[in-house]
């Protein structure tokens, strides 16, 4: 076979592969869509989600997996799940977030709901946690990438305020902490655009711009629940011969904090759990009523 054949050969693998996963993703579609109607039914609301929704749904996450695997952020295991991230890094991150949504769907319907305490106290509950695990693990990311690359000052570890090397479990800086606010409203915008676009009944519904400030607030409070306990439960050492610093104890280590208790995923999803779980009970004293 020839280099023509053998390129031509590969762009019709190519183009048909294209195809099927353009039909599973339709019927994909399609599916959750007649799972929709049923559940909307069932609930007596009778407003299943649109098929084009459920499309866009399907489309933008595999669209993003296989970003992510051009650019080598996921590994393959990484991308069946949700350096390389790895399947197990992408359950504890995305674990508790889809967990709520499906006890979301199965306690209300697959219905939009505002958030309101005083009428929809179970939903607006369930609404808010979820966004305060998606908020947290977006605080996280934003604190650990950006805050990294534009932080000018070395970190200081967050219990004891002490400047310590770049890598540090624990270690915070300024940057890092505004940007994990940044992070964190950036997704409560996300969800509150979602609100005026896909919720009917906001005009007899309490305020819900408060959505916005409290995805800052989990952001930020995530970012600063992850940096204590990788300060306290996971252990971060300097390799004196390599000068580097290392997450599990070496005859070769000073010890720098913490100790080897939980890894970094553990901790990620403390933190989702715990964020998930306080905000949302705080939230409910505060939120404005109708």
């Amino acid at each position: 076979m020839t280099d023509l054949d053998d390129n031509i050969c590969k762009r019709y693998i190519k183009m048909i592969t294209n195809i099927v996963v353009l039909s599973l993703i339709i019927c994909i579609s399609l599916a959750f869509w007649i799972m929709s109607m049923t559940a909307s039914t069932y609930y007596g609301n009778l407003r299943p989600i649109s098929p084009w929704r459920w499309l866009f749904s399907v489309v933008v996450p595999v669209l993003i997996v296989s970003n992510g695997l051009k650019k080598k952020s996921l590994d393959h295991s990484g991308a069946l799940g949700g350096g390389q991230r790895n399947w197990v890094q992408v359950f504890c991150n995305g674990a508790v977030p889809t967990e709520l949504a499906l006890l979301y769907m199965i306690e209300n319907g697959p219905g939009e709901i505002p958030v309101d305490f005083s009428k929809q106290y179970s939903a607006s509950w369930m609404c808010l946690s979820l966004l305060a695990a998606l908020a947290c693990c977006a605080g996280d990311t934003w604190a650990s990438e950006v805050g990294t690359v534009l932080s000018k000052s070395p970190p200081r570890l967050i219990t004891t305020w002490e400047k310590v090397p770049v890598g540090t479990n624990g270690g915070v800086t300024v940057v890092g902490l505004v940007s994990s606010l940044l992070g964190g409203t950036f997704v409560g915008i996300a969800y509150f655009l979602t609100q005026l676009v896909f919720v009917n009944d906001l005009d007899i519904s309490a305020p819900q711009w408060p959505i916005i400030a409290f995805g800052g607030l989990a952001g930020l409070l995530g970012s600063i629940i992850d940096s204590y306990l990788g300060a306290t439960m996971q252990y971060t050492g300097l390799d004196e011969s390599t000068g580097m610093v290392v997450n599990s104890p070496t005859n070769e280590a000073k010890h720098i904090a913490g100790k080897p208790i939980l890894d970094n995923n553990a901790v990620n999803l403390f933190t989702s759990v715990l964020v998930a779980l306080l905000l949302p009970t705080a939230a409910c004293g505060f939120w404005p009523r109708e």
